[in-house]
């Protein structure tokens, strides 16, 4: 697949291939996969800064691109053919009622975009959808609402299950690195040394990525970029970025590409692997902003490659770290709002595989993504990345900024559903907000990330809702007095039911993050942890969670110092490429991973309300230790709440 011969004024570009005192266009893109029901926001944070600065730029989210071109019945007739050719056979149900598969997809991805009553009650229909691994074991016991919504939601749900289905097959069969919400992410994770990544880059394409090559280019020859660069998030974006990289160099070498974002800041710090740069030509760490205009402006020829800040190079075959101080700082509150226009809303999806109404919102709907304030106001807690930027650096705003903000994204998108997402979203910028949205009458829907301060008053939780807050989210990690103030969370179980109770008493969901298998933590303390939990879901104090394993990484107050909290840290050994997380012997905790069936089985009981009268040894498959708690330890807290 050769791409189409673009023409270029080589009068205007140097021997080393950078433009001579012309203005350099930019194309942004957010590789797959992230998110499927809304648009990745960073790409939209760039564009909305570097037009300001009269830079031309253009942003696609080649995730949502990529699997709305896969998932449609032209594609799937290709994915069928291809899994023969390469003389695969895994779900051999699915293959037998291909037909039924191709001829449904178009309509059911078209539902999931717009959920459409007349094709809800289509895909309801006896016999519409195949009846595959998936569906065959649908949960008949759901209670859908009553009346059209439910109608809809019980669509969504099988429409879900039967995308799901094709997804199995596809990597199954097909690609082996593909999943909805990552992309080989299984060598992107922990990847101290670059063989693996360097290896697997010289395997032919698969289906999957030569569709992919297909967008990009579609999108460069409608741009004509001179620079391409690629938001990297997660482990799970990092393979596509270098795929699309390696096409890019190999068919558009006047191109040049910088990588950025969240992997990028966390992980690739200490790089010293030069052949990463075989792909690419910068990366660069913490806020994108001032780094990516710096680039722009050596791109173009205007400033030496020595006037970079926090970017990487390669020089001389080895990697160079350019970061001319003091850097160009750009405070948030000086920040432009993010300017989503220009990617594809209508072609979104709204996933329903967990019905849990909290839960659901991270797959379910359309929201615009917004930081109220820059990293962290607390900053303390011992497992986090407090050393990095975009936790340690905390500045604010003002609420008539933010506000400001919102009304232009609304006027962009045309989504009035926002989804702050801030590492903790500051108690009196909450207040400020809403005060402001109810004074401008502005009408919108918004959750976001807290802490379970003591701030979060009754009072100012009905503030909040009256506002349009539905939802927030906040860490209980382990539920042990005694560990959270080992992690210095600053809250304890009583506060944290407390704060809990009373989003819940104004209609406002409650999402906790759990943790298990933090220093030192033991077999009682995992057990007690979850019974607090039970406790809490049964008391509607919280409505969603999920369980993290602990891990250590190199950037928290315990990956630095194991020594305080009686680990050790075996490896892995840095070979040059990624650095982050770390793997550690717990010589005084519990033996943590043989707890995790248990635990997310109890966790799937409570978030669909059942299992509460269940003796938390029936969660098990081996003996675990009574709780020592109280069967009303949060009955008791929220007595004390009323007296």
């Amino acid at each position: 697949m050769a791409p189409c011969k673009r023409e270029r004024i080589a009068a205007f570009v140097s021997e080393e291939g950078y433009l001579c005192h012309m203005q350099a266009k930019l194309l942004l893109v957010t590789p797959p996969f992230t998110q499927l029901n809304t648009a990745y926001p960073a790409t939209a944070y760039i564009k909305g800064f570097l037009e300001e600065k009269e830079v031309s730029v253009a942003h696609m989210d080649l995730s949502i691109e990529l699997f709305t071109s896969i998932f449609t019945s032209d594609f799937l007739h290709a994915v069928f053919k291809e899994a023969q050719n390469l003389g695969n056979h895994e779900y051999p149900h699915i293959h037998k009622m291909r037909a039924q598969y191709i001829s449904r997809v178009d309509l059911v991805i078209g539902f999931l975009q717009k959920q459409d009553l007349e094709t809800a009650h289509r895909i309801l229909g006896v016999g519409f959808l195949p009846i595959g691994h998936r569906l065959s074991k649908v949960n008949t016991a759901i209670k859908w609402e009553a009346g059209d919504l439910g109608i809809i939601d019980k669509a969504k749900h099988l429409s879900t299950l039967f995308i799901e289905e094709i997804g199995d097959f596809i990597k199954a069969n097909v690609d082996e690195f593909f999943a909805f919400t990552k992309y080989a992410e299984q060598i992107g994770t922990s990847a101290s040394s670059f063989d693996q990544l360097d290896e697997v880059l010289q395997y032919q394409p698969t289906l999957i990525e030569d569709e992919m090559f297909t967008i990009l280019e579609t999108r460069i020859q409608k741009h004509s970029p001179d620079l391409v660069c690629f938001t990297i998030p997660f482990p799970g974006n990092l393979f596509a970025a270098l795929r699309c990289s390696q096409f890019i160099k190999q068919f558009f070498p006047m191109i040049k590409i910088a990588f950025g974002g969240g992997y990028c800041n966390t992980e690739l710090r200490s790089l010293e692997d030069p052949r990463i740069f075989e792909f690419i030509d910068f990366i660069s760490l913490d806020d994108g902003e001032g780094p990516l205009l710096k680039i722009v402006k050596f791109v173009e020829g205007k400033v030496d490659v020595n006037e970079l800040e926090r970017t990487f190079v390669l020089e001389n075959n080895e990697v160079v770290y350019k970061n001319k101080i003091p850097n160009t700082i750009y405070h948030h509150k000086n920040l432009p709002a993010p300017n989503y226009s220009g990617l594809p809303f209508e072609k979104y999806v709204s996933f329903l595989d967990v019905v849990n109404p909290m839960h659901r919102m991270w797959t379910d709907e359309r929201w615009n993504k917004l930081t109220i304030s820059h990293g962290c106001y607390w900053k303390q807690c011992s497992f986090c990345d407090v050393s990095l930027d975009y936790i340690g650096n905390y500045q604010n705003t003002t609420a008539i900024d933010l506000v400001n903000k919102i009304e232009k994204i609304i006027k962009d998108t045309g989504i009035t559903g926002f989804h702050f997402v801030d590492e903790a979203a500051p108690p009196k910028m909450l207040r400020a907000l809403s005060e402001q949205l109810i004074e401008r009458n502005l009408d919108i829907r918004w959750w976001t990330n807290i802490r379970f301060e003591k701030t979060f008053t009754p009072e100012l939780c009905e503030v909040m809702a009256k506002s349009g807050c539905i939802a927030v989210t906040g860490g209980l990690e382990v539920a042990s007095d005694r560990l959270l103030a080992k992690m210095k969370k600053g809250v304890d179980i009583a506060q944290v039911t407390r704060v809990t109770h009373n989003f819940s008493e104004q209609g406002i969901l409650v999402h906790a993050y759990l943790m298990y298998g933090f220093p030192s933590e033991t077999e009682q303390e995992t057990i007690d942890s979850l019974e607090v939990v039970r406790q809490l879901f049964e008391k509607n104090c919280i409505q969603s969670a999920f369980w993290h394993q602990f891990t250590t990484t190199i950037h928290s107050p315990i990956g630095q110092n194991p020594q305080d909290f009686g680990i050790q840290i075996t490896g892995p050994v840095f070979e040059g490429f990624a650095q982050n997380d770390l793997w550690h012997e717990d010589p005084n905790g519990a033996d943590h991973p043989k707890y995790t069936n248990g635990l997310n089985r109890a966790l799937d009981g409570y978030l669909n309300a059942l299992g509460f009268e269940k003796e938390l040894q029936d969660w098990f498959d081996f003996p675990v230790l009574p709780t020592s708690h109280s069967k009303h330890l949060i009955e008791d807290f929220l007595s004390e709440m009323a007296t």
